[in-house]
Order: structure tokens, then C-alpha cells, then sequence
């Protein structure tokens, strides 16, 4: 009993390796323990290893036979979680169990996000053309889409209104500006490639998040974060142009990336993240430590002024680039989650005395924790140059389309953010 794990690489999906769950503990779901191992032919040809060719940053390249007490932390990064879960357990008939993992592995990781699938889950193409849909038909959530999507696969989170939690799903363009579900079409007719996000309830407050995603993204970018595209809004939807594709005329480049929690070892879900491991997860793995350790500081600093509660390790991801980097993709899922009704609270934190208040963390203390991997001065001085740009968030945003009761929730503290970066001495 195994899967087999496949790695888009150099236009074409090639074997990297297997994954076999011990039978024993395989009613334990990612808890149970298994066996990943590469092809023996894969290893030949990549005995280098370079990072964009390894199933996880933490698994080289190699002929060993790499057993571990729970699932391999890189499947949950490409599995169905949340409520995309419940969308493949309702397809599937399946209970909310543990022992429904390894069935939603095998059946639902067949297009991920990223360059990595299970060869097993792959949905083979349509016999027939379909015509795909107008953005209407996307924006009103329109029967027959939500429908032919989830045939495809094509939901990354969410499940239909009826179960109280919007859709997510990844879509593309054709060259006719039609829109399919991402994996319905050839390689050869895609446009582009986006997804698409819709409130994740009901309430008010779940819309003035989707509504303000997008300009806060304006806000990062003019904060001098790494962003992709900007995002655009309609009516209650959200389109978000994909970062992990590229559509070129040799063909469409899937870019390989990993997200934190999987980098650090995370082999579950719900786990509050330590931003402490993460820093030192980007130290280890990324060819240029202290502008990705900056970029990921500033990135927290915004979180925190901006109060997007949600900032758990699988909101954060590296890209292994095909030219062997090793970076922070651009930032994604950047909202203000501290409106959701849900109360989320701040998902990663600093340990202990860095951060004894939530979300206002000790920047010099950090620092320190930091010097041997990156030069603290420079980044003292950094962090504290930001300290009049984040006091002047509150205009930014302004200019930037945040709306006016949000602004108003998040000057106070963007104030109080201003006032502990001012301390910092390069």
C-alpha cells in the first residue's frame, strides 16, 4: 500500500519517490507512522540535490529510506484540510475521521497548489471540451460551476453555502477569457491561472474581511513587502492571480514551494506556530538568510499593526525555484482577521518573553535570538527606519481603499507598533 509522489519539473510531471503508511497505524490517519522513499532512478540523476527537487526541504535527495512516527509534514501541505476536507469527505461518503486521511490523500491531492501531486489522485482530462464559464457565472457561484469544479477537484478550502462556508477554488483562462477549473484544461490553451476566494460566512464581518484583502495587499506593497499581482474585488468575490503559475510560450512553469509548518517539521493541524523555528527554518534553507529573515520580520510587523490574526506556518511558504533558490514567496492570505467572527486569535507567536503581550512582541530581544544568522545591526536599523512608515499606516491605508472602520479599529495600535520599533538602536 502506497502513493506515489510526482514533481513537475522541467515541463513534465516526473516520479520522485513513495509513501507507505505502516497498515498497523493507518486507522491513526497523518498520525500514524510510514516510509517515504525516492525512486532509485530519480536519485541517480539529482545525487546534487538541489533543493527544488527534494519532496521537502528536510528530505535530501538520497537512497535512504527516511521512516518516521507521523506522515511526512510536506503531504499535509498538498492534502485536503479544513473545510476543503469536508467538500472530499461529503464526495467521498466518507466520516470525519483519522482513517479518512489516507483516502483523501490517495483521492483528493491530485492538483495541489505548487509543482508536488499524488499520481493516484490525478482526475484525467475530459473527453470533451467543455466551454467553460463566464466570470459572472463564478461571481454569482452559479450551480453548474460549483459543480463541474468540485468533478475537477478544483476546491482548495470551503464547501457550498449550505454547509455555511464558502467556496475557494482554483480556476484558469482560456485564450476565449472563459473560465474552467484549474487541471479541466491542456497546458497549451491556458491564459493564466487564479484563485478564487469567496467570504468564508455569512456575516457582515465576513465580508468587510474578503472586501479589504485586496487594498490591504496595496498596503504591503507600499510597505516595501515582497506581493505578487494585485487582487481584484466583485462582488463578494475575490480573484487572486496564482504566484506557483506561470504561463510562458515554452509552457506553463508550476513553481515549487513549502510551506513553514512543513519546513519546521509540523505534522498536524491547528498547531500554534513559533515564529522562532520559523526563523530558523528560512536561516537554514534560504540562499540569502538575512533579506528573507528581514522580509519575514516586516512581515510580522504588519501582521501585528494590521492585526491579521491568521498567521499561521501554513500562511507562509518558501518557493523552491527552479534555479536552486530558496526564498519567501510573496505574501498571501494578508486580511484584517481580527474582524472574523470566529475570534481568531494570533496564530504565531514569539516564545515566551519575546512576546509576552500578544502582538506586541520585544523587536531588540529578537534580535538578539537572531544574531547568529543574520547581522542584528543592519536589521536593528532596518526595523527601526519602519517605525515612522507604520505610525503613517493609517493614511496609507486610507489611500490604499481599507475602509474607514477598520482604519479607525487599527491606529491605536499601528501607533503603539511605531513606539516599540523608535526603540531599537542600530
Amino acid at each position: 500500500m502506497n502513493v506515489t509522489i510526482e514533481l513537475y519539473i522541467d515541463y513534465r510531471w516526473q516520479t520522485v519517490g513513495r509513501f507507505s503508511p505502516d497498515k498497523n497505524t493507518l486507522e491513526l490517519g497523518i498520525a500514524g507512522s510510514g516510509v517515504f522513499e525516492y525512486e532509485i532512478d530519480y536519485t541517480v540523476e539529482r545525487l546534487d540535490n538541489q533543493p527544488q527537487w527534494r519532496s521537502g526541504l528536510n528530505y535530501p535527495v538520497s537512497f535512504e529510506l527516511f521512516r518516521s512516527d507521523r506522515w511526512p509534514a510536506f503531504l499535509l501541505d498538498i492534502m485536503p484540510s479544513g473545510a476543503g476536507r469536508r467538500v472530499w469527505l461529503r464526495r467521498l461518503e466518507l466520516q470525519d475521521r483519522a482513517s479518512a486521511d489516507w483516502e483523501l490523500l490517495c483521492r483528493g491531492s491530485g492538483n495541489p497548489p505548487g509543482n508536488m501531486r499524488i499520481a493516484e489522485a490525478v482526475i484525467p482530462s475530459p473527453e470533451q471540451r467543455h466551454p467553460g464559464f463566464s466570470r459572472d457565472d463564478i461571481i454569482t457561484r452559479h450551480a453548474d460551476f460549483i459543480e463541474y469544479a468540485e468533478q475537477r477537484g478544483a476546491v482548495v478550502t470551503g464547501a457550498t453555502d449550505v454547509q455555511g462556508d464558502a467556496p475557494k477554488f482554483l480556476v484558469c483562462r482560456d485564450r476565449n477569457l472563459r473560465w474552467h477549473p484549474d487541471g479541466s484544461l491542456p497546458d497549451s490553451e491556458l491564459l493564466d491561472c487564479w484563485l478564487v476566494k469567496f467570504p468564508r460566512g455569512r456575516s457582515d464581518a465576513d465580508r468587510t474581511v474578503l472586501r479589504n484583502e485586496a487594498p490591504y495587499l496595496e498596503v504591503a506593497r507600499r510597505f516595501g513587502l515582497r506581493v505578487a499581482q494585485p487582487l481584484e474585488f466583485c462582488n463578494d468575490t475575490l480573484f487572486i492571480p496564482r504566484f506557483d503559475r506561470t504561463v510562458t510560450d515554452a509552457g506553463v512553469q508550476r513553481h515549487g514551494f513549502e510551506t513553514l509548518s512543513s519546513v519546521t517539521g509540523i505534522a498536524e493541524f491547528g498547531k500554534r506556530g513559533d515564529h522562532g523555528l520559523f526563523c530558523a527554518a528560512i536561516a537554514r534553507y534560504a540562499d540569502q538568510p538575512q533579506n528573507e529573515i528581514t522580509e519575514y520580520l516586516r512581515r510580522d510587523i504588519l501582521n501585528c499593526a494590521l492585526r491579521n490574526t491568521d498567521n499561521h506556518g501554513r500562511n507562509t511558504a518558501l518557493f523552491k525555484l527552479a534555479d536552486a533558490r530558496v526564498q519567501l514567496t510573496p505574501l498571501y492570505d494578508f486580511a484584517p482577521m481580527f474582524l472574523d467572527p470566529e475570534g481568531i486569535p494570533r496564530s504565531s507567536r514569539w516564545a515566551n518573553e519575546l512576546e509576552a503581550a500578544i502582538g506586541r512582541p520585544d523587536w531588540d530581544a529578537i534580535i538578539s535570538t537572531l544574531s547568529g544568522v543574520i547581522d542584528a545591526d543592519i536589521l536593528r536599523s532596518t526595523l527601526h527606519r519602519d517605525a515612522d512608515t507604520v505610525a503613517r499606516l493609517p493614511e496609507t491605508m486610507s489611500a490604499c481603499g481599507v475602509e474607514a472602520s477598520v482604519i479607525e479599529r487599527l491606529t491605536q495600535r499601528c501607533n503603539e507598533i511605531a513606539a516599540d520599533l523608535r526603540t531599537l538602536k542600530g
